[in-house]
């Protein structure tokens, strides 16, 4: 029996969220999310929520997941973007079974982090690879434990990039990452120096799963899009929030209406509001659909496929948009260097920019939608 819940206790992820509000600036000057705040992840679940429960996971569902994941980046973005890589435990089931065993069966908390591209020559040796070279964008590997990074064999097939996973002390961080937005990810280079990997703890990143759980079938990259999607909709759910705070408590210094009393800022609150909601509102109804397909039918069918991609796009592009609302609504006091809103836009602005759900994805779902032919991966 699971000794995990299945769902976060409220009270641990509320505890957590604050603590995370009070330790914001922190993690921007650490740009990285602090080994105490991934231990806390772990122990609302983030990182065990996809482990089947006979190795000790809760086996949620992708829209528990993401509630999850929303939350916690509605405390913190780049909090929410390093939780939402708790998904990795659905694309490490294309492992052998047994080294999925090893990993999670002896720790259903654990912490993975990759780096996938460019994927590097390997030269076989052995029953494995000798693996060096580097990778950037390894967002959370200052908290994993294990590390994937993408390699080419020679003489291998697949158009899809292969993973090998090492141990984190086999790995070198060189902290590269200094940027505006989800500055806290840790998004760092990976480098790897002539590492052995057993050819056992490698994978085809987006192959075939093993194993034949039901969450291992719902579709990798429509999941993966969805993980990212959802922070800018807890980040925008943030800015809107501290809009409507601050209005109803603040006067003005030149003796004008309170910003809640104002024309202009009830009509674009509003707006922004009923942007978040129906994006909000079609990214879960799309999700939810989808699963019960899965538990119906047992599969997802292309137009839901489909749909699952375009509401993620639209999650993304609408929560990065109200969340530019916001900060226009909090007038010149946002332009203070670490203001909230300018955070929150710029942040939700960052996640758009994601190459699953950028403004390029809209020509694939559009493509999808006439039935024409769609990037290589899209649905």
């Amino acid at each position: 029996m699971n000794s995990h819940s299945s769902i976060a206790p409220a009270n641990a992820l509320e505890a957590l969220k604050a603590e995370i509000k009070l330790r914001r600036q922190e993690f921007q000057e650490l740009r990285h999310i602090p080994v105490d705040i991934v231990r806390r992840f772990q122990d609302v679940g983030v990182y065990r929520a996809f482990v089947p429960q006979r190795f000790g996971g809760d086996g949620l569902t992708p829209q528990a997941f993401c509630r999850l994941v929303e939350e916690i980046a509605s405390a913190d973005a780049s909090a929410g973007w390093v939780a939402s890589f708790g998904v990795s435990a659905t694309y490490l089931a294309s492992l052998p079974p047994e080294t999925y065993a090893k990993i999670y069966g002896t720790d259903p908390n654990t912490v993975f982090a990759g780096a996938m591209f460019p994927p590097q020559a390997a030269r076989r040796v052995g029953d494995g690879f000798e693996v060096s070279g580097r990778w950037p964008w390894g967002s959370g590997v200052m908290g994993a434990s294990i590390v994937g990074a993408g390699i080419k064999i020679e003489g291998e097939a697949s158009p899809l990039p292969r993973t090998a996973i090492m141990p984190r002390d086999k790995v070198t961080v060189d902290e590269t990452w200094n940027t505006i937005g989800l500055r806290a990810t840790g998004s760092h280079d990976i480098v790897v120096d002539r590492v052995i990997v057993p050819e056992d703890w490698t994978f085809i990143r987006g192959g075939k799963p093993q194993m034949d759980d039901i969450i291992f079938r719902y579709p990798a990259m429509a999941l993966a899009a969805q993980v990212l999607a959802v922070v800018a909709l807890g980040a925008a759910r943030s800015a809107l929030d501290w809009v409507r705070s601050d209005a109803l408590a603040r006067t003005s210094i030149t003796g004008a209406p309170s910003p809640a009393a104002r024309a202009y800022v009830q009509i674009d609150f509003a707006r922004a509001e009923g942007l978040l909601a129906g994006a909000r509102s079609a990214f879960y109804d799309a999700i939810e659909t989808g699963w019960r397909q899965m538990e119906t039918q047992g599969e997802i069918d292309r137009q839901t496929h489909i749909r699952l991609r375009h509401a993620a796009s639209k999650a993304a592009q609408d929560g990065a948009e109200a969340a530019r609302l916001a900060f226009v609504l909090g007038g010149s006091d946002a332009m203070t260097s670490g203001h909230p809103l300018g955070r929150a836009m710029v942040d939700a602005a960052c996640v758009a920019q994601h190459a699953f759900i950028n403004a390029g994805s809209w020509q694939a779902a559009g493509a999808a939608l006439f039935e024409q032919q769609t990037p290589p991966g899209y649905p």
